[in-house]
């Protein structure tokens, strides 16, 4: 496709620019398909979104750690008389403002109140241009920390497969029917540890991190134990 071509050569350009000018270069956040492009075309770099966990990510070439992420806590004034704020809402009112969604990260939400993760040159624009989501009138800050309950790991939880097909894993995990879940595969919309994978057959490791647009993620943490019927019974980390 031309948008890859194109996308790849600008991965190329700053590869290039880090490796002449021994500075670093950054990119835009990458959502988990441009990663899995980037990965399959081998370049170095190293790749954050301003938490350990991120999935959306900046990749940087060459030798910085100076990542231009900021992260923005918007909370609305009064929680009383708040509406229920969702991630589609704070997304859209952010990209309503008429900034592009490559220079926003992930947003992360406890209970109402969202931190955005954002590029730093446009976060001061944020800043100025918010002071409404949906009904609610929120307020927004810079925060240099967010709270370790947003970011830390779920809890274990079991699921019942008869195989550790990557297929049948992700039907269990999110309750679909496994025909489902073997379409979602083949229409490239399942990553594993960010790399595209259209196999339904792909044999899950422990460690795995899978990905699945519209449903979320889960962590393959190993089998527990097999059953009489010879199913099995494996343990996953799902984020809500």
């Amino acid at each position: 496709m031309q948008i890859d071509t194109t996308f790849l050569k600008h991965l190329n350009d700053l590869y290039e620019r880090a490796e002449t000018r021994k500075t670093p270069q950054y990119s835009e956040f990458l959502n988990l398909y441009e990663i899995s492009l980037l990965i399959a075309e081998g370049l170095p770099c190293r790749l954050f979104g301003g938490y350990c966990s991120a999935e959306r990510r900046i990749a940087c070439f060459g030798d910085g750690d100076d990542y231009p992420i900021v992260c923005i806590k918007a909370e609305p004034k009064n929680e009383k008389f708040s509406d229920r704020l969702t991630h589609r809402d704070y997304l859209g009112t952010v990209t309503g403002c008429g900034v592009d969604r490559s220079r926003i990260g992930d947003i992360l939400l406890d209970g109402n109140t969202a931190y955005i993760f954002c590029h730093s040159s446009i976060s001061d624009y944020i800043l100025q241009s918010i002071d409404r989501v949906k009904h609610t009138s929120v307020k927004l800050e810079k925060v240099s920390e967010i709270p370790e309950l947003i970011t830390a790991q779920p809890e274990l939880t079991a699921v019942n497969v008869s195989a550790l097909r990557l297929d049948a894993v992700t039907a269990a995990v999110f309750k679909l029917p496994r025909s489902e879940a073997s379409k979602l595969i083949k229409s490239e919309q399942v990553f594993i540890n960010s790399r595209l994978e259209t196999k339904e057959s792909k044999t899950l490791n422990d460690g795995d991190t899978v990905s699945v647009r519209g449903h979320g993620r889960f962590i393959f943490e190993g089998v527990l134990r097999k059953t009489k019927k010879d199913r099995l019974f494996a343990e996953v980390r799902i984020y809500k």
